[in-house]
């Protein structure tokens, strides 16, 4: 575990943040003091922060897809880096993207359902808020997805124009797909931003997540309605039925169950919800393209960091489930790439293997802004992995999902770079899995009951306890 865990594991979740607020706030205060006077020497980098919704680490052209089109995300690994082993360490929108603001674990911020804020010490460790201390200008577009009350001001947010369907809202009498509101919005932004002040913009797009028991649950933009017409999608070898029976029965009639029910039932739904998920895919794609010819246009795409991060993966039929909330590789593994103009032209394109996880977007940020790291941020700064060197670095990480829902069980494990460990915490008696990525990378043998296995179990739950202990916990 990272010694930063073992510096704070005496203290309780109230110092821990009151001493991460007050560090926070003045750090990024005087980061930017120090910052104004080097700007003889060179400028303070912009930022471009994008994060998709439910957007697993495979559906990329990048990453091997066999049919999906993303020119613009490849265009953005090949110039940077991606993240092969990228992962959340809660897979659910709004517990991953508290996470990703402010570089701590869900059991920390103590945000795990829709209606909860940030507290005042959480979000003034954000990057939003120590990059507005700083001297940065902010803006927030898309998604916030944290709670019910999201600080507006401090985000730089626009509101998407009013209107009742998911995926479409009006804009002068015209009926937009909010894919292209979101990135109008933002290009509007950096169109806008002076010349001498740096600007952090986070783009947060909606796809391609599904509207829940809708008809047809990925609608795309009207442009993009015409690709992938004649496609076939491979259909994944977990989707046979007998990975669904193999299921424990609270996963059976889970809401993931229910939710593949409209999605993924037939073949015919199958390949209808996985043409319309590429071309919903492809339409964010061709946003990001938008967005880095503004900042072509702008004069500022050579000092601008661009960052793509999924805020969770997703099933399409594996196991007989859609969505996510689970400890399974699809469900908590993610797409993740940074561009930084400043890094060597020998470094770039290159695949890094160690694992990164969302709460390390926050720490990165910080590092190349120059404000410094708050002791309290449980993540890492993959700044090193960018610039072509190595650094120490985790062997594993914790996992938890704690939404309470009845019909999505609750979960907590570790994933190091053999093993997944999962714990189904509301059953009594416990059901513990176990899986060796090395031999079984798709999680279909569970190993916890064989007596072979018996040392590792006991070596897993230790580490699965020791994360608990260590971690401050939300009071």
């Amino acid at each position: 575990m990272p010694n930063h865990n073992e510096c704070i594991s005496q203290l309780d979740r109230r110092q821990f943040l009151s001493h991460a607020a007050l560090g926070a706030l003045a750090g990024a205060a005087g980061a930017g003091v120090g910052a104004r006077s080097a700007t003889a020497a060179g400028r303070r980098p912009n930022f471009l922060v994008i994060v998709s919704d439910d957007h697993r680490w495979d559906m990329l052209g990048c990453a091997g897809h066999p049919v999906l089109k993303t020119p613009n995300l490849d265009r953005l690994a090949a110039e940077g880096a991606r993240f092969a082993n990228a992962f959340v360490t809660t897979p659910i929108c709004c517990t991953s993207r508290a996470s990703i603001l402010t570089g701590l674990h869900a059991r920390t911020h103590g945000v795990h359902d829709f209606a909860t804020d940030l507290s005042p010490d959480c979000l003034a460790l954000s990057y939003p808020a120590r990059f507005k201390a700083a001297g940065w200008r902010t803006g927030f577009f898309g998604k916030h997805g944290v709670g019910a009350n999201p600080p507006r001001e401090l985000l730089g947010l626009a509101e998407l124009p009013p209107g009742k369907e998911a995926f479409y809202r009006e804009v002068n009498g015209e009926r937009r797909h909010v894919t292209r509101i979101i990135g109008d919005q933002a290009a509007e932004f950096i169109r806008n931003c002076p010349k001498d002040q740096p600007f952090c913009a986070s783009v947060s797009f909606t796809v391609p997540h599904a509207e829940d028991y809708a008809r047809r649950p990925y609608p795309p933009e009207p442009e993009f309605e015409s690709m992938y017409a004649d496609a076939v999608i491979p259909v994944p070898k977990l989707a046979d039925n007998r990975y669904y029976e193999a299921l424990p029965d609270f996963l059976k009639d889970s809401e993931g169950r229910r939710r593949w029910g409209s999605r993924f039932c037939t073949p015919r739904f199958y390949q209808e919800s996985m043409r319309d998920v590429c071309r919903m895919i492809t339409g964010m794609d061709a946003a990001v393209g938008r967005l880095r010819a503004v900042l072509d246009e702008a004069g500022v795409a050579d000092n601008t960091v661009i960052l793509f991060m999924g805020d969770n993966g997703a099933f399409y039929g594996e196991r007989g489930l859609s969505d996510k909330w689970y400890a399974y590789e699809e469900s908590v593994r993610v797409p993740l790439m940074v561009y930084d103009p400043a890094t060597p032209a020998s470094f770039r394109g290159a695949v890094v293997e160690p694992m990164a996880l969302n709460i390390d977007i926050a720490p990165t940020l910080f590092d190349r802004a120059g404000l410094g790291i708050p002791g309290e941020t449980q993540g890492r700064s993959l700044l090193p992995w960018l610039r072509g060197g190595t650094a120490a670095w985790r062997s594993d990480w914790y996992f938890e999902h704690l939404f309470k829902h009845p019909l999505i069980p609750r979960s907590e494990g570790i994933r190091d770079e053999h093993w997944t460990y999962i714990r189904w915490i509301d059953q009594s008696p416990l059901v513990e899995e176990l899986y060796d990525l090395r031999t079984d990378p798709q999680q279909v043998r569970n190993l916890a009951q064989d007596t072979d296995h018996m040392g590792q179990m006991d070596a897993m739950r230790a580490r699965w306890a020791e994360w608990r202990r260590t971690l401050p916990e939300h009071a």
